[in-house]
């Protein structure tokens, strides 16, 4: 199947190749039992009910998933009247979220390409007055909204790589390969669905996600995907902030940040999106530390279960930076920056990405906090009382968190690292069994405590 051609009027009429349970590795045994329940009462209920995107790919490569999509050709109304557990969501994308508790199975109806609104007209005279080159300028491809349902093949010709595009039929257990992903999957390739041109004006975050996929599945990203990724990445700067932001966060938690953010330097994407990250490599250049260990050994306790908050994971690539300035503005002033400096320091280093990113007011306290806290810890002379008070602060968990991964990626600092790791583990604990201090967004705060009741006068 040519994944470049995409389907016609008359789409119906194309056939997938479908590869039968015997010649694929997916099993029900590892498929999420709510997923299960879903898909078989959509069938039974007389829809088409298919696994879609990453969960069939993760499967096929050996993986397991975090989520198990569905798609479906019922409507969300239909869908809703299926599953009285249903809600719909979304304005730009509807999707249907089925509720098990606190597991969350997430429905979607086949869609077809957007269909794009026709341009503007004008009165006459404003379009003389107006008048451009149109044989020179680009079509409006930006999607801004996806509502237009369609058939299974419309669906998987309007998904964004070839290997997220296979479905899984729960009817007969074999996958559905409409786009060739399953030759790509074999090849290790990463392609665009169509031309990427186009496919990457229509959503610039795939560029975004492209990179961190082929980072994470150790994959490579083809020839033709890579050029239209480095002629387009400007276009990210049109894409929604909050998106974008989210999908960073992914890709900083998916224990390969490393590569992918070695295939956004290698694209052209590190300078548009994240011109902060060449902290990382301008530091060792100037003899002042391998900052460039610092994603390698994230990646290494992500993988090791380490938790960190959002904050904390965005904090790390602005601390390169951070530390630079501020060695720069030492060097000159030759005396170090008083604490209330600092601070300021780390306003000025991070309200251009804030900005960029408009970052929720919870990310941008846990990152902002997650740096001060860190050079807190870098103070000198901390006796046991100030490690003690320092330890019940909001921001420490995320601080020491900057500390560790900068200890191990540059090995210096392992002895003071001990002594705060060993304050740590004396941390106070409420009755409720909470931690003292718990991070924004982190882990639970207490409860609040309960006024004792008054005695009633007689």
């Amino acid at each position: 199947m040519n994944a470049s051609a995409p389907p016609t009027a008359a789409s119906d009429s194309i056939q997938p190749r479908i590869v039968p349970r015997s010649e694929h590795a997916v099993s029900r045994s590892r498929i999420l039992k709510e997923a299960l329940k879903v898909l078989y009462r959509l069938q039974e209920s007389g829809y088409l009910a298919y696994m879609v995107g990453g969960s069939v790919r993760d499967l096929l490569l050996g993986r397991q998933p975090k989520d198990f999509d569905i798609a479906t050709d019922a409507k969300p109304q239909e869908i809703r009247r299926v599953f009285r557990n249903a809600r719909i969501i979304g304005r730009r994308f509807r999707l249907v979220h089925i509720l098990f508790g606190e597991v969350v199975v997430e429905v979607s109806t086949f869609r077809c390409e957007p269909r794009l609104p026709p341009p503007a007209t004008r009165p006459d005279g404003a379009q003389r007055a107006a008048r451009v080159d149109r044989t020179e300028a680009e079509p409006a491809v930006l999607i801004t909204s996806d509502n237009n349902f369609g058939t299974a093949v419309e669906d998987a010709f309007r998904r964004d790589f070839t290997v997220n595009a296979l479905f899984y039929n729960i009817a007969d257990f074999s996958i559905l390969d409409y786009v060739g992903g399953m030759e790509d999957l074999r090849r290790s390739l990463l392609r665009t669905i169509g031309d990427p041109q186009v496919r990457f004006r229509e959503d610039p975050v795939r560029m975004l996600r492209a990179c961190e996929l082929a980072g994470r599945l150790d994959f490579t990203i083809e020839a033709s995907s890579q050029a239209a990724i480095h002629d387009l990445r400007h276009e990210l700067t049109k894409a929604s902030p909050a998106r974008v932001s989210e999908e960073l966060v992914a890709l900083l938690r998916c224990g390969s940040a490393g590569k992918a953010m070695q295939w956004m330097l290698d694209l052209g994407v590190l300078e548009v999106l994240l011109p902060e990250a060449y902290a990382m490599v301008s530091a060792s250049e100037r003899g002042l530390g391998d900052f460039g260990k610092i994603l390698p050994t994230l990646d290494r306790k992500i993988a090791a279960g380490r938790e960190a908050s959002d904050g904390g994971l965005l904090a790390a690539l602005l601390l390169p930076g951070v530390l630079l300035r501020r060695f720069d503005i030492e060097a000159l002033a030759r005396k170090a920056l008083r604490r209330d400096q600092l601070a300021a320091l780390v306003d000025e280093i991070s309200e251009p990405f804030l900005k960029r990113f408009a970052l929720s007011r919870v990310r941008t306290q846990q990152t902002t906090d997650a740096l001060k806290g860190f050079l807190r810890l870098c103070e000198p002379h901390r006796t046991a009382g100030e490690r003690h008070l320092a330890v019940a602060k909001s921001w420490f968990p995320d601080a020491l968190w900057l500390f560790e991964l900068l200890v191990e990626a540059t090995s210096e600092g392992f002895e003071e690292l001990a002594q705060w790791q060993a304050a740590a583990r004396r941390r106070p604990v409420l009755a409720s069994g909470e931690l003292v201090g718990a991070p924004l967004g982190g882990e639970r705060a207490a409860p609040p405590r309960k006024r004792p009741r008054r005695r009633k006068r007689r």
